[in-house]
């Protein structure tokens, strides 16, 4: 049985979006729309530093009660509900450790019908911890399973080609992805 690897935030949920709409609120002066987000992250979109931008994004990554804001991808639940049965499935995101956690409730709370493993990498960790998998691509080399990713990052779904693994580009306002949601989800189902 073949398995897919679900990036978790803006595949499986909505986070960005959320995030953007409660940045929005604060800065009612913005004439951006989530659309016009073209780069991930936003910040020099949007005029604030990069640290601004992740401890309003960590704020929400680590909230418990602002995961119950996120929203499951309606188009993802119903092609899992079509056709989830025929494969493995598991998640690995890239989240800090202190908002990792949050992640794989969320995940289990939504999915746990066919999503029943959760992984991540950290992409800022302690000092102490080891170096291990801090990418995507290196984490999969170590599961070495049958699998292909989905992942809204075009970085992680470029390291994980160039390691021989397939990979499907998740539409989003930052990506280059041409495909739409339909349309990825139609090329999963032959994988």
């Amino acid at each position: 049985m073949r398995t897919i690897v679900w990036d978790v935030d803006d595949v499986l949920n909505n986070l960005n979006e959320l995030w953007f709409a409660r940045w929005r609120r604060k800065h009612p002066d913005t004439t951006l729309s989530y659309a016009d987000l073209r780069r991930n992250p936003p910040h020099e979109l949007l005029g604030i530093s990069f640290e601004t931008y992740l401890e309003s994004l960590d704020e929400i990554r680590a909230s418990v009660s602002a995961h119950e804001d996120l929203t499951p991808q309606p188009e993802i639940v119903a092609w899992l509900n079509q056709h989830g049965s025929r494969y493995r499935h598991f998640a690995l995101t890239a989240r800090p450790p202190h908002a990792a956690a949050s992640a794989g409730a969320w995940v289990l709370g939504h999915f746990g019908q066919w999503i029943r493993s959760v992984a991540f990498v950290p992409p800022r960790k302690p000092a102490d911890w080891p170096d291990y998998d801090l990418t995507k691509a290196a984490y999969l080399d170590w599961v070495n399973l049958d699998a292909v990713l989905i992942d809204d990052s075009e970085t992680n779904i470029m390291q994980v080609k160039d390691r021989g693994r397939p990979a499907i580009l998740f539409p989003q306002p930052w990506n280059h992805g041409t495909a739409s949601v339909a349309d990825v989800l139609t090329q999963l189902a032959e994988f």
